[in-house]
Parts: structure tokens; sequence; C-alpha cells
């Protein structure tokens, strides 16, 4: 079945009624949206869902009106989320795939990027507290759409992710050059048929000990350091870096500052911060082990380290000296540690301060639940 029909048979699912583009979106296109591919999902305020669609080398931001209030997001886990996403799109469960989650802050309510076999047709759904999923009717929702540069002669091959920070949205990817790793920001208002900056971006990778820039960011978060805005992002194997992204024209290079090694054979998956009862702030990284020996009882499992780490510039703790996280113990050195509650997470996303939105493989069986955050 082709999407056009896709979306026409999925009329009767969640249908936010029309509303007005907001001062984030410009010169929306309204209905005829079509998404071919989704790698990333992430909301801006206001329920403006992002969308990194890797097909067209692009981002769409889609003015969702879904505004709240705020509810409950989960009362209780979906035990088996691809199956009742299967029965809804009259496909098997091992023909779903769950390419990623984003909790609107919003409404509480979770959006999950979709794509089904063997037609390979891509939607977004959604689920409610009690659990109930609708795909999301793209029909009325006012969209603007920004294709990504690559270059004179190179293309995007890839979006990594995509996250809204205050007056930009910032994604990442690759190109097929030998400074392959990009990272693109688009201004905000989002103006239909715009286009992003883009910056080439270098690496110290810890754990290889050298210098690289084809690696690109697996997931990051924008983050702010007195008048400084960064990129700060994980890459295989698993150094965490961070980009200077102030002032910087298009087309530049950018040299990263590697802060933390969180140790070889580990691919990251999600990203995000948060702050814990006493006050302290956390970047959480989670992560994929793709070599045999693992640490716990997944190989999909999380650390969380202390945002002071990210303050580091001098070159005696940054880049080759980057502090590495002790792989043989649960925590250290200070400021690094297993996040026991997300081991078997195969996707995340901060709720609040105290959880997480989970999706858990439990035994081949993808479970959607909520989480706590230590």
């Amino acid at each position: 079945m082709k999407l056009t029909a896709l979306l026409l048979l999925i009329a009767t699912g969640l249908s936010a009624a029309p509303v007005a583009a907001s001062k984030l979106i410009e010169s929306p296109q309204t209905g005829g949206l079509q998404i071919k591919s989704l790698s990333s999902i992430s909301f801006g305020p206001g329920g403006l869902l992002l969308a990194a669609e890797p097909a067209t080398a692009s981002v769409v931001a889609i003015e969702t009106g879904d505004v709240g209030p705020a509810k409950a997001t989960l009362t209780k886990p979906v035990a088996d989320i691809a199956v009742v996403i299967g029965d809804g799109l009259g496909a098997k469960k091992e023909d779903i795939t769950i390419k990623d989650l984003a909790v609107n802050p919003a409404s509480g309510r979770i959006y999950l990027a979709v794509q089904r076999r063997p037609d390979n047709a891509v939607l977004i759904v959604t689920v409610d507290a009690a659990g109930k999923v609708a795909p999301l009717n793209l029909d009325n929702l006012p969209w603007v759409r920004v294709t990504l540069p690559g270059g004179t002669i190179s293309k995007v091959t890839n979006i990594t992710d995509v996250a809204f920070d205050k007056d930009r949205i910032f994604a990442t990817g690759t190109c097929n050059e030998e400074f392959a790793s990009r990272i693109f920001t688009i201004p905000v208002p989002v103006k239909n048929g715009a286009t992003a900056s883009v910056f080439s971006a270098e690496t110290y990778h810890v754990a290889h000990r050298k210098w690289e820039t084809k690696a690109p960011i697996q997931s990051f978060i924008p983050y702010s350091s007195g008048d400084d805005t960064y990129v700060v992002g994980a890459f295989a194997c698993t150094p965490v870096a961070k980009f200077k992204v102030d002032d910087i024209q298009s087309g530049a290079q950018v040299k990263g500052v590697s802060t933390v090694e969180l140790g070889s054979g580990n691919r990251p998956v999600d990203l995000f911060s948060y702050t814990d009862k006493s006050g302290k702030d956390w970047l959480v990284v989670q992560t994929q082990r793709f070599k045999q020996n693992s640490f716990g009882p997944s190989k999909l499992w999380a650390a969380r380290v202390s945002m002071d780490y990210l303050d580091a510039n001098e070159p005696g703790k940054t880049n080759e000296n980057a502090t590495r996280r002790d792989e043989k113990q649960h925590e250290g050195p200070k400021g690094i540690e297993i996040v026991d509650t997300l081991f078997g997470a195969v996707q995340v996303d901060k709720l609040s301060n105290s959880e997480a939105v989970v999706l858990r493989d439990n035994e081949g069986a993808l479970s959607l639940e909520i989480a706590a955050l230590p």
C-alpha cells in the first residue's frame, strides 16, 4: 500500500483541529504532507513536532495542535507495543519497526516514528495515557520543510538527530565527503523551503586516540554555558564531545572538545539531561553494546554523567586526557554512574526530572513504560 493511501485510511486516527501557524513557523503548507522516511523525532514548544527525513535530506516541522493541558503520560505499561501498532495497521508484529520516540511536553502524549514492512510505509503514531494507539492525521496540520545542504558535489547521506533550541533548530548527520560529520542549524521561525547553515565537525575519539571527521554525532542535546551555546553529542565508541556553535559562518569546520569517554564497543542511542532531587544536573547517554562482553543484564544500557564535566576546556582534562569511565565498575570516576532503570531500553526520552519514557526490550517483546530516574 502506498503511503498516500495509508494516510487516507488512518484519517479516523488522532486528528488535532486545524490550528493557525504559530510564531515558530512561517509560510506553512496545510495538508498534502508525505513523509518518505523517519530517523528521529523530537518536540519544540507548543506541540511543534520535528521530524528528520533522510530520504529527502530534510527536516519537517509540524504544528500538531497538541498543546495540552499536560496529563498523565502512561498509567500502565503497554506490554507488546509492536503487536498493538501492527493490529491497527494490518501488519504482523515482526513487520513493525519503531525508529524513535518522543514525548510532547505540552500534553504528555507519546509519539512514535514507525516503519511498516514490506511496503516500507512510514507514519507517526501517538499513545495516550491509557495506552491507546492512534495514527497522527496530518491532513489539516500546518507544516514546513527545510532541505539540508550538502555541498557543491556532495549530498546529505543521513540525519541522525534533530532538536529545538530557543531561536533555532539543530540537526546532525553525514555527507559523502572526507569531512562527513555535519551539524546543521535552521533559524526560527522556520520558513517552508528555506535552507540551513552547515558545519563540518571534527572530533577527538578518545578510545581510538585520533581525530576523526567521518563518524557522525549519533545523538545530541543543545547546551548553554555562560554566554556560549554548544551542541553536546555522543559518538560510537563512545566519546562525549561539545561543539561551540555561536558566531560561526556556514561552511566552517568546527573542532569539538571531547570531555568524557564512556568506553569502546558502544553506540549511543539517545541523550537527554535532567536535574535530580538534590539540584544536580546530569547528562544521560543511552547506548547499545556491540561487543560481546556487556556490563549488566543487557547490551542496552545507560550512564549518567555529571554536567560539570562538560565545562572542561583545558588540555589536561579534554581530548586525549578526557575522563574515562571505569568500565569494570558500576560507577566511577566520581560523577559517572550506570543507570540501572534504563537497562534494556531501545529508545528513551525524558518525561520529567524524575521519570523517562522507555521502549524496553523484554526478551523480544517491546514494552512501552515509565522508568524512574535516580
